[in-house]
């Protein structure tokens, strides 16, 4: 039965010399391949800016929530919420009010 087969395209790169040489510098100490490192760069990267984008997002819906409601809770009110926790008084999530 064969192995089935990730789909993968290649792409290049163009690096200058200098940074060439300290991709490969970072190989060699990890005992990977060049192309090992770049792919693990290039994929932190996009996990790194998928979720900063969520995390825009996120906050241009909370904003957009806001400006129909009105509902929020004060930064004193939540300071006070998150000081609270881990103690014998964790007091409850601020509620949101207008």
């Amino acid at each position: 039965m064969p192995q089935s087969q990730i789909a993968a395209k290649s792409i290049s790169v163009k690096l200058d010399s200098e940074f060439h040489a300290r991709v490969e510098n970072i190989a060699e100490a990890r005992h990977r391949s060049t192309h090992w490192v770049m792919r693990e760069a290039i994929t932190q990267y996009v996990e790194r800016e998928e979720k900063r984008e969520a995390f825009r997002q996120d906050t241009l819906r909370a904003w957009e929530e806001y400006q129909e409601t009105g509902l929020h809770a004060t930064a004193t009110e939540v300071d006070k919420w998150l000081a609270s926790w881990g103690t014998d008084n964790e007091l409850s999530t601020p509620v949101c009010h207008k």
